[in-house]
């Protein structure tokens, strides 16, 4: 029966610093330096979770990454993070972890009653049994399906925690901190280059921290105090690189809570290799570890099995495993699947007790919630009772940093394995990632990568650089076996995470998924947290004997970013709540705020709302604040539209393509509206354009897309029309803008600019001019938003505050307040103008009463697909006022329109878009589109809001509310 226990002495902890920790509600105890794993094994935690489709008893298999068992839910009071492998967790003080997917424990577990069902659930039985026997029984299946899926669960309050990220750069980059890592970094950093050396672990080592050498631990410590020295050396512990990207960008989460984004100029991959498990029948029970797990556990935790150890391998590198354990007074015996063995390792067996089996394997391993005897195969078919099965199928590189950049794998008959194919440039392999799994040899390919990354650098002194070497015995032939087992026992299990066994394997490949891409989806291999890192070689070469092929045919599957799972959190880092996003600012935010200014998010910008001198609350201020511009003049801040200045030779020919409408002929001094399309035919956006001279223009564009609009010019002109001699510049964050809007707009601008001629004769509606005050250059142009005589003022932004309160002072006598963005928006629908929430790139030109706009004259983007079929339908949905006939009840944004006869259910036949209070009208008046739209003017429809069970009574008007001949704004 498996157990452990603590050795006295040894080890990598800290026996004078006990720590307590919960464990499923027990309290245990562990040393400084443990990790939850060491610590459960220690304290006899041995069956500690439950597999993911079939419940079947697991433990800990592992003592690294690559544990696909021991996953458990850490934290507690509702703040809880699922998932975490306890082989990687240190050990803290008051530490709690909660076992998953067993219930009420793993001990006892209901769930494992689908042990019984395993024969239903084969590879792809999801796929198969819950698609009948009716048509639509997945839909029923499906909810309970997904509610079974996954593993832990997050806390309903989520972490306390706060994540961080930052940035950094370094000349050479070394991912791992093994023999080969510490060599190729010592060696970078003799050559005075800037290197950053990563470590997923606590501490720097690698595999040396699992070694007895004491020569071995000596150069590491030593290289260590080196490296910390190092003022260009910077050494992260706890710090995954999680991807690799273009440009030697490294994404590195350091701990629990920080997240690098890390540019480096060459990269060394040091990475190391996985051990692969055995594949044999129950050989996912409680106490069958990987061999490299039970020596780490042994030499750096100081946990060993109690009494007795199976050790079943197909090379040599168990045999470390088998002496280590041996001498801390483990009976130890070794299962070798080869005939011919080394002589020496079978001298050191036979001086360290341990017994070898040649030619034999493990046919069957006896034990439910743990190991209590394993039956051995070959000529040796006897049952040995032992505590612990360690099994060592070879090793696999770490190749998957190596592929993030699109680098294949290359399959090594030598090692069974694959390791990186021909690597990008600026990129190095070392040590075992690129196969090399003597110590010796390692160290010495890190220091000659390091010496090609310096010259690659363009450092000629890299030849000269060299390390001091460890002083250890050579390094021993890697000999393993090239045969692949095809174990064809009911649970001999490939995948432990995901439950897939060989038998799933060939019954995937006789269904014809042969692909291993279609393998992983079929059998949902490598599909789990530990993205199968202790599997997929196996399952390769066990596809590769069924189709009778080699291995490097059949080849591997896709590695992608991150290399270990990391959190939500970790990614977000403090771009959450008010975070999430950049807040933006307009220039006159400040003075907004201390003259009492209530704000609005506007997407990214902070707006504002409205004053309270025109009322406490939104309902009541905007309407004081429309009534001011439509009965005398208001004041606005617009410093949020977008602007872009347009130059070149060519950009009137660039407008008039962009645009429906024609732009190559628009005087100097004028301004025009203008709409343009997308590719697809649908409107993305509309505003004014101004021409300042003959080759250069100045576009505002709505606050929504100013961003987008941008990058659209942009891809036109770099990909579609390189040959236009234009050039664009964002003003949107350079100038600022206000609006004056109403029938004494003129007379107050005039008051502020005295020695300025703005009437209409030389300032007509839609002209622009450029003038200087007092040094500054001012943009005046006389549009209009709101239908009323207006002007905007622009400017750069520093000086707005300034001319914001000029104008104020200026026209303070004939009553000039600001209006903020309610009423901005509600003068807007009062006149029929469309705005974002009309623009949402699923309506045509003619939807929105603009179709007339179009040149038919010249090309325009968009031109060609706005006339499909589907587009110029009738009975598409279009712009239409709406007047409200029931005062008494609301009419909300978003309600849908119904024609009088028609049943309220489904989408009807459109929604409204815009809602206001007209003041003019003294009603509610709303925008809308409506199926055929203007077809039903005067006809009286529905809306309904289902959310709130409402509905209201409407009449389909003209969406011009107001001033329809434009008497107004030309005043």
């Amino acid at each position: 029966m498996t157990k452990f226990r603590r050795l006295s002495e040894g080890g990598r902890i800290d026996r004078g610093q006990t720590l307590s920790f919960r464990y499923n509600g027990s309290t245990l105890k562990g040393f400084a330096g443990d990790t939850l794993a060491s610590a459960m094994l220690a304290n006899n935690a041995i069956l500690n979770a439950r597999s993911f489709k079939y419940h079947r008893p697991r433990g800990i298999m592992s003592a690294g990454v690559e544990e696909a068992n021991a996953l458990f839910t850490i934290g507690k009071d509702g703040a809880e993070q699922p998932n975490t492998r306890a082989t990687t967790l240190p050990l803290t003080e008051g530490l709690t972890a909660k076992s998953q997917n067993a219930w009420p424990s793993p001990a006892f577990d209901f769930g494992g009653i689908n042990q019984l069902f395993s024969p239903l659930f084969g590879a792809g039985f999801y796929y198969k049994t819950f698609m009948g026997p009716v048509q639509k029984a997945w839909m029923f299946y499906e909810p309970f399906i997904r509610k079974a899926a996954g593993l832990g669960k997050t806390g309903p309050q989520g972490t306390s925690q706060r994540h961080d990220s930052r940035y950094g750069f370094c000349d050479v980059l070394v991912i791992g901190s093994g023999p080969a890592g510490l060599a190729a970094a010592l060696a970078a950093a003799q050559s005075g280059v800037t290197v950053v050396l990563t470590e997923q672990d606590s501490e720097l080592g690698g595999s040396i921290l699992s070694s007895r050498d004491e020569k071995l631990l000596l150069w590491r410590e030593q290289s260590v105090a080196t490296l910390s020295k190092a003022a260009n050396v910077r050494l992260l512990t706890k710090a995954t690189v999680a991807g690799l990207y273009d440009g030697g960008q490294a994404i590195i989460t350091i701990g629990d809570n920080l997240l690098e984004s890390l540019r480096a100029r060459t990269i060394i991959h040091a990475t190391g290799a996985i051990e692969r498990p055995l594949v044999f029948q129950n050989n996912d029970r409680p106490g069958v570890m990987l061999a490299s797990a039970l020596r780490a556990y042994a030499n750096r935790y100081a946990v060993v099995p109690q009494t007795r150890a199976v050790i079943a391998t197909n090379n040599d590198s168990a045999y470390d495993a088998a002496f280590d354990l041996a001498s801390h007074g483990v009976s130890v015996f070794v299962a070798d699947e080869r005939k011919d063995i080394a002589g020496d390792l079978l001298t050191k067996a036979a001086k360290a007790g341990a017994v070898v089996f040649a030619n034999s394997g493990i046919a069957k391993v006896h034990g439910t919630s743990s190991v209590e005897s394993v039956e051995l195969s070959g000529p040796h078919e006897i049952t040995l009772k032992c505590d612990v099965v360690g099994m060592s199928g070879g090793w696999n590189p770490i190749v998957h940093l190596t592929s993030h950049l699109g680098v294949k794998p290359v399959y090594n008959e030598a090692i069974t394995s694959f390791v990186p194919g021909k690597l990008v440039a600026g990129h190095f392999a070392a040590g075992a990632c690129a196969g090399n799994f003597g110590t010796r040899s390692a160290v010495e390919q890190g220091e000659a990568q390091a010496k090609a990354a310096i010259v690659h650098l363009g450092n000629s002194n890299g030849k000269s650089v060299g390390v001091a070497r460890p002083d250890i015995a050579p390094d021993r032939p890697y000999a393993i076996s090239n045969i692949w087992p095809a174990h064809k026992a009911p649970k001999a299990f490939v995948d432990f995470q995901n439950d897939v066994t060989a038998k799933d394997i060939a019954q995937a490949k006789d269904e014809g998924y042969l692909q291993v891409e279609h393998l992983k989806r079929y059998t949902t291999l490598g599909m789990g947290t530990d993205q199968g890192k202790t599997s997929n070689i196996n399952a390769l070469a066990m596809m590769a004997n069924l189709r009778n092929d080699d291995i490097e045919k059949v080849g591997t599957t896709t590695f992608r970013p991150p290399f270990t799972p990391l959190t939500i959190g970790a990614i977000v880092g403090r771009s959450m709540g008010h975070h999430m996003r950049p807040t933006r600012r307009t220039p006159l935010h400040d003075w907004h705020e201390k003259n009492g200014g209530v704000f609005i998010e506007a997407g990214l910008w902070k707006r504002c709302w409205y004053y309270n001198w025109a009322g406490n609350t939104p309902e009541e201020a905007y309407l004081k604040e429309m009534d001011l511009v439509r009965r005398n003049v208001g004041i606005s801040d617009v410093s949020s539209l977008g602007k872009i200045d347009i130059q070149g030779k060519d950009a009137a020919e660039f407008l008039n393509r962009v645009y429906v409408n024609g732009f190559a002929k628009l005087p100097v001094g004028k301004a025009r509206y203008g709409v343009m399309l997308n590719d697809d035919g649908l409107v993305l956006d509309d505003g004014t354009t101004s021409r300042i001279s003959d080759t250069q223009y100045y576009m505002t564009t709505t606050t929504a897309q100013a961003g987008e609009v941008m990058s659209w010019l942009e891809f036109l002109l770099q990909m579609h029309w390189p040959d236009l001699d234009v050039h664009l510049a964002s003003l949107t964050d350079e100038w600022g803008g206000l609006a004056v809007a109403g029938p004494n707009a003129r007379r107050a601008l005039e008051l502020a600019f005295i020695h300025e001629n703005l009437s209409t004769e030389n300032l007509p509606y839609m002209g622009v001019k450029d003038i200087k005050f007092e040094g500054v250059t001012l943009r005046i142009l006389r549009v209009s938003f709101s239908g009323e005589l207006a002007y905007e003022v622009h400017c750069p932004a520093n000086y707005l505050p300034a001319l914001w309160e000029r104008i104020l002072k200026a026209g303070e006598p004939i009553g000039l307040k600001p209006y903020g963005l309610e009423a901005l928006a509600s003068l807007r629908v009062e006149k029929g103008h469309v705005a974002s929430q009309e623009l949402d790139h699923r309506n045509t030109l003619d939807d929105l009463g603009l179709g007339k706009m179009a040149s038919n004259k010249k090309s325009f983007v968009g031109e060609v697909l706005r006339e499909r079929e589907d587009n110029m339908s009738p009975d598409r949905w279009s712009l239409v006022g709406l007047e409200l006939l029931e005062p008494d009840k609301k009419l909300r944004g978003g309600a849908i329109l119904f024609a009088a006869g028609d049943e309220i259910k489904g989408h009807g036949r459109g929604y409204v878009t815009s809602v206001t209070y007209s003041t003019d009208l003294q009603t509610f008046v709303a925008l809308g589109l409506f199926k055929e739209g203007l077809k039903h003017e005067n006809e009286e429809i529905i809306a309904a809001f289902p959310l709130k069970d409402e509905q209201v009574r409407l009449r389909i008007v003209s969406p011009h509310f107001i001033d329809r001949q434009g008497t107004r704004l030309n005043a």
